[in-house]
Order: C-alpha cells, then sequence, then structure tokens
C-alpha cells in the first residue's frame, strides 16, 4: 500500500514479508554498526508471525520505506497504528485521558518503536541525515492523513531525537537503570568491585532468598 507525500516514493507497508530482508537490515543494522537484533527483519516479522503485533493485538504495521528514484530504500522505520498504549514501556495513560476530557481522541496514535521491547536504539533507519528527515515528516503526514492524533518515537537514541528536534518532535526524557558487565568472570568479581557496605548489603539480601 502506498500513502503520504510522492507514492513513487513514499510506501506504507502492513506486512514486513512484503519488504526484502536484505534491503531492511541493511538500513536497520548497516555493515560497521553494532548489530541491534530489535529492529532486525527477523525480530520484527517474528512478532507478526507470532501474532504478538497485528490488528487483533492493536498494533498495526504501517511500516514507512522511503526509495529514491531508482528505486532503493533509503530509509525506514518500524511503525505501528495503536490503540492503545500497552506494551511500549511509555506510559502516556494520563496524556490519553486528558485529550478525552478535553474533547479530543488520543486513538490511534503512530508508534515508531522495537514492540514490547525498552532497549534503546536507531528508530530513523536512514542512509543520511536528509532521508532521516523525509522519513519524519513522511510519518506526520500519514497521521494527518489516517487522523491519527499524534506520532510517537519511544526509546531512541540520541541521535534520532537531535535529528527530530527540527521537525517539532518533543523530547520525553526518562530514566533507565542499565546494568553493565565490565569484565566479571563470576558474581564475586562483580561485588569487588563495590563498596564494602554494597557487598555487605548484597551478601545479606542474597542470605534471606530462598535456597536452591
Amino acid at each position: 500500500m502506498d500513502g503520504g507525500g510522492d507514492p513513487t516514493n513514499l510506501h506504507i507497508v502492513s506486512d514486513l514479508s512484503k519488504i526484502a530482508k536484505a534491503e531492511w537490515d541493511g538500513l536497520a543494522n548497516p555493515a560497521g554498526a553494532p548489530f541491534d537484533p530489535f529492529i532486525s527483519w527477523d525480530f520484527l516479522r517474528a512478532l507478526e508471525e507470532s501474532g504478538c503485533v497485528g490488528v487483533e493485538a492493536g498494533w498495526r504495521p504501517a511500516h514507512l520505506i522511503v526509495r529514491d528514484e531508482a528505486g532503493a530504500a533509503i530509509a525506514a522505520a518500524p511503525l505501528y497504528a495503536k490503540d492503545h498504549s500497552y506494551g511500549e514501556y511509555v506510559f502516556d495513560h494520563a496524556w490519553a485521558d486528558a485529550l478525552h476530557r478535553a474533547g479530543g481522541a488520543y486513538y490511534p496514535k503512530l508508534q515508531c518503536a522495537s514492540p514490547f521491547t525498552p532497549v534503546p536504539g536507531r528508530r530513523i533507519l536512514a542512509r543520511d541525515a536528509r532521508a532521516a528527515a523525509a522519513l519524519a515528516q513522511a510519518a506526520i503526514s500519514v497521521a494527518k492523513q489516517t487522523r491519527c492524533s499524534s506520532v510517537h518515537v519511544t526509546f531512541a537514541d540520541e541521535a534520532a531525537c537531535r535529528a527530530l528536534e527540527p521537525l517539532d518532535f518533543m523530547t520525553r526524557a526518562g530514566i533507565q537503570y542499565h546494568w553493565f558487565n565490565r569484565g566479571y568472570r563470576r558474581f564475586d568479581d562483580f561485588l569487588a568491585a563495590l563498596s564494602s557496605q554494597k557487598r555487605k548489603t548484597i551478601r545479606r539480601e542474597r542470605a534471606r532468598g530462598p535456597k536452591a
């Protein structure tokens, strides 16, 4: 299905199987970049095949693809039309309620995300900044044409946030706690990197837990 802007350049795809795996992954995980499994073709397609996303789940795929004049994909986005806010790990129910009380409709909305995955990463998959901007603007146009209230890009990396700000996207900040394995081979190696008080606290808590 085509939609928004020039239909020869912008495509809305309701089924990821209609996009070649190599074409999508070439944008999602280009050579030389750290591999992100959560935006890969295999992961997103598995969600569709399993029914985790789809009409019945309230996650209707509407992936965007921008192509150049030669037909080559230059930008893509994992996009979903949503009738609720579940599975996002970002809670905007208060916004939905406020808009409802003001006489508006918050749903459907467009969600650019890796479903059920609160892992920061790339969301606007583009060869360059110009293609990224075209893709983001296309998402706004699609929202207007399909009467979606808004476009959300969740758990986007810093580069995406900077690219979206000039297009009047508002940045919503949150806090996540990440654990990194700094070469620990055993649990005691991890404890050794902590202060004495933290080591005692963790050992005391583990001693209180159920025994294997």
